[in-house]
């Protein structure tokens, strides 16, 4: 059941929802890196006069220019390798990828118009998504309202995991073979070589291997390029960025200049009030908290927003 508060200082959403099942993590994946040249990156590379670089076969003989005075989205998306997300295991996880299975989807859905109409107001697209503690379900959330923006034909999404050190989505979405994300944000390999799109209008980037120095990673000046270039070349309506609990490091800290709003998800059976002030603590003066998702809560009355209910 979704239920709707006043929050400062931007006012979008309190909400309640059940659910919160997580797989495990994959194995490392072996995977070879790319020439990290990116087609569509903006700007030459010396030396780069005569080749045609493709990411998967490295140089090859030149056929014409290569590189563009500014990024095409459309050329972008096309060129992200396309993967189908399975009903039954997005089920088995407590994700919704159809209004029709489960009624928490009109939860989400709130959420998702409530988020979309304030960032349209402010001009932002870069949320992030966090909780105070470990086990509050904000991956659960995250990927449920990505689920949500992708099925808007119109509106195009990035879904990003930057919890480095314990990265979930991959096997939360049953994606296998998540490359290291730190390849990306590092500049070693280029964005079509890393990101999947699945549909038209949902770009993942997901991460199979953790990093231990991740904060580290997240202050990088080379880290704030990558994700720029992302968002520029992809130009999404909305950036989410799946991030570790607030509390627990300072990964969240080094991130925030890159974000123009926190989601913070709060779990209805361990958070306490104390937990929430320590979080709006810590944005204070450097981002504005968007609001609080109340995971887990009790789910008194959900049978009075189904379709088609009995009179």
């Amino acid at each position: 059941m979704l239920v709707t508060h006043a929050l400062r200082p931007v006012d979008v959403e309190h909400s309640e929802m059940n659910g919160d099942r997580f797989g495990k993590r994959p194995e490392e994946a072996d995977k070879p890196r790319s020439t990290g040249v990116s087609l569509f990156r903006q700007g030459k590379v010396p030396g780069a006069a005569g080749l045609n670089v493709d990411h998967r076969t490295g140089p090859g003989p030149f056929s014409g220019p290569i590189f563009n005075s500014s990024p095409n989205p459309d050329r972008v998306w096309e060129s992200l390798t396309a993967v189908t997300l399975n009903p039954g295991h997005l089920d088995g996880n407590g994700l919704f990828s159809q209004p029709s299975t489960n009624p928490a989807t009109a939860a989400f859905d709130i959420l998702r118009t409530r988020i979309l109409q304030a960032l349209a107001e402010r001009g932002w697209k870069r949320i992030a998504i966090t909780s105070p503690t470990h086990g509050c379900g904000k991956s659960f959330v995250a990927a449920n309202l990505a689920l949500s923006l992708s099925r808007r034909p119109s509106g195009r999404t990035v879904l990003m995991d930057l919890e480095l050190r314990s990265p979930g989505l991959a096997p939360l979405l049953g994606v296998a073979d998540a490359g290291p994300l730190r390849d990306f944000l590092t500049g070693e390999q280029p964005l079509e070589s890393h990101f999947l799109r699945v549909g038209r209008n949902l770009a993942l980037g997901l991460n199979g291997t953790p990093v231990t120095d991740a904060a580290e990673l997240l202050q990088e000046s080379a880290t704030a390029d990558a994700l720029a270039e992302m968002l520029e070349q992809l130009d999404p309506e909305v950036a989410l960025y799946d991030l570790p609990p607030a509390l627990v490091s300072d990964d969240v800290i080094a991130m925030l200049p890159q974000v123009d709003a926190v989601l913070l998800v709060a779990d209805g059976t361990k958070t306490t009030a104390e937990d929430i002030r320590a979080c709006e603590r810590l944005f204070e003066n450097r981002t504005p908290l968007m609001g609080v998702v109340l995971n887990r809560a009790q789910d008194r009355g959900m049978d009075r927003y189904r379709y088609g209910k009995k009179k």
